[in-house]
């Protein structure tokens, strides 16, 4: 399944690694960049989400939150945070209910593992509308910040 701007983001409730359950009903009247990503401690994932680390105060002079879902534990999510000084919740799809309803699940990924995050990105404005979406069969790539940042900006 392919979601495609201008329709609803689908709703998810998952828990971060405070173990707090988080759901996209929290960021309403906010601009959210959700960010999917394989596996923790892996060197793309890692560099794409330091990278937003980085710049973190980008998203916030746009009035925008930043949340990382993947597949793995919270518990391995807490140490990568930690490990990576990561500043913006990390959320766990253990289930993989949200991964598969974003259209952001791999089938068969390396090592044979089943499902598992793909690396994507949907920005959704203060309604829950999803106004750019980019999901990537390959997950050694990073989606397209200058992109994403353009989409963040054209919302009100």
């Amino acid at each position: 399944m392919s979601l495609q701007p201008g329709i609803k983001a689908p709703d998810f409730s998952l828990y971060n690694t405070e173990k707090e359950k988080v759901s996209l009903q929290d960021y309403k009247g906010r601009k959210l960049l959700i960010l999917f990503f394989p596996l923790a401690f892996t060197s793309t994932c890692t560099k794409e989400l330091c990278s937003v680390r980085d710049g973190i105060t980008k998203y916030a002079d746009m009035d925008a939150d930043v949340v990382a879902i993947s597949v793995d534990s919270i518990f391995t999510l807490l140490k990568f945070r930690e490990e990576q000084h990561l500043n913006f919740p990390l959320l766990s799809d253990f289930n993989k209910e949200t991964s598969e309803a974003y259209g952001s699940l791999y089938t068969t990924f390396g090592f044979d593992m089943k499902g598992v995050s793909k690396r994507s990105a949907f920005v959704v404005d203060r309604e829950g509308i999803l106004v750019y979406t980019e999901v990537l069969e390959n997950a050694g790539e990073v989606p397209d910040f200058d992109k994403i940042v353009a989409a963040i900006k054209s919302i009100a």
